[in-house]
């Protein structure tokens, strides 16, 4: 999914440390390894969760081909679901990581909390793809 501006600018210097130092994020020692981390660990979060979209949206075209034309628009409806998941998502974690503004830490928080709402939103979509138990 897309990211927001201010997200993108956090994340940036963590990509030029990983090119340069190879870093064990089953044991980060340091803030700069512990943000990375949390950066890799949302960006793994972040393609289940493209996966998990693409499944959804199968399974809402096929109930809409089930459904009468004038009653269709589960697929558009999660599009436009997620279209106003993503910026929502951003600019909660961009909220969160003002409780660290300034500091070192502040990579860490916001990429935990987008991981965190980003694994929220795929057990929503799963609960689509697997039709709640029906």
């Amino acid at each position: 999914m897309k990211l927001s501006l201010a997200t993108f600018l956090v994340m940036l210097p963590l990509a030029a440390v990983a090119e340069d130092d190879k870093i064990d994020c089953t044991d980060p020692q340091v803030q700069i390894e512990l943000n990375y981390c949390a950066e890799q660990s949302f960006l793994a979060a972040d393609a289940e969760l493209n996966d998990i979209y693409k499944a959804a949206m199968a399974a809402m075209k096929e109930i809409d081909g089930y459904l009468p034309e004038d009653q269709r628009g589960a697929a558009a409806a999660l599009k436009t679901a997620q279209r106003n998941w993503i910026p929502y998502r951003d600019d909660a974690c961009q909220a969160e990581g003002y409780l660290v503004s300034g500091g070192s830490m502040l990579g860490l928080v916001i990429n935990e909390c987008l991981e965190r709402l980003t694994r929220q939103r795929i057990g929503d979509l799963t609960i689509l793809v697997e039709g709640m138990g029906n």
